[in-house]
């Protein structure tokens, strides 16, 4: 069973399993307009040398980016950067990321995990969100949410995705419209209280609205899509003068990333269809 996925992710929703291939789709999706968001597959580390590869790795994807000039961020979580075993370790590690990034022109985002971690999250993006080069994702599943976004100051940049996790119903919402309905009530405050952020999601619904939106608010908006699920949406965005963005996974820990995405109820239909459209 495990290979039969590892055919279909590997083609389609994950780059491959090594830095090569996911700065080769970087590319590719730079040719299109499109701004690559890489992510090194990986979370809930407790051995120290798992963390060390994850950082080399991102170290030396910054280099590449810079290197190729590519237009591509680099996303992480705290548990692959060592949350599980140290909290000195996670902020130096992340401290190391985002500095080293600045000095080559990369943006950093620090993506969410359950629940249980948001607070270590936030925590941890307030430290460097005054480097310029930092953001951060917030979830509309979780109820907590908009209270989260109240409390990032206004230079926050911030990437509202619908969530992936399994969740109690005390910490989520557990219906895809109460998601939908959050969704779209983070958005609206997004666009009041600040300028740079990316709007993340298939609904096409939802991304004319927030396309609307912005005529009135005129904000720094980004409409990204993860690899491989209605891209050519994006695409057509892009050659509309929007900017728009590709979230591009790549290692070999791909199986929790890629079942997460399988039980997604909101993007299930969506994700089956991209394997024979896109």
């Amino acid at each position: 069973m495990a290979g039969f996925f590892e055919r279909i992710f590997a083609g389609r929703w994950i780059a491959g399993q090594n830095i090569e291939d996911a700065l080769k789709e970087a590319k590719r999706l730079n040719g299109l307009g499109i701004t690559a968001i890489i992510n090194y597959l990986g979370e809930g580390y407790h051995k120290r040398d798992a963390v060390e590869d994850a950082v080399q790795t991102y170290l030396t994807l910054i280099l590449e980016i810079r290197k190729r000039r590519l237009r591509a961020d680099v996303s992480t979580k705290i548990t692959e950067l060592g949350d599980l075993l140290d909290k000195k370790l996670v902020l130096e590690n992340y401290a190391k990321i985002v500095n080293f990034a600045a000095k080559n022109k990369v943006f950093v985002w620090l993506d969410m995990e359950e629940h249980r971690f948001v607070d270590d999250t936030i925590k941890l993006y307030m430290l460097k969100v005054g480097k310029g080069n930092t953001g951060i994702c917030i979830q509309s599943y979780l109820r907590r949410s908009l209270k989260d976004l109240k409390r990032l100051p206004a230079n926050a940049t911030i990437r509202l995705v619908k969530g992936a996790y399994s969740e109690s119903r005390r910490v989520a919402f557990q219906s895809r419209e109460e998601t939908t309905e959050n969704y779209v009530l983070l958005m609206k405050l997004m666009f009041k209280r600040f300028r740079r952020f990316t709007i993340a999601t298939h609904d096409s619904k939802m991304l004319q609205k927030a396309i609307e939106l912005n005529r009135a608010y005129r904000r720094d908006v980004t409409y990204a899509m993860l690899k491989g699920v209605r891209n050519g949406y994006l695409v057509a965005l892009a050659e509309k003068g929007e900017k728009t963005a590709v979230y591009v996974p790549f290692g070999r820990v791909w199986i929790p990333y890629s079942y997460r995405r399988l039980k997604e109820r909101s993007n299930l239909k969506l994700i089956l269809r991209s394997l024979f459209g896109g």
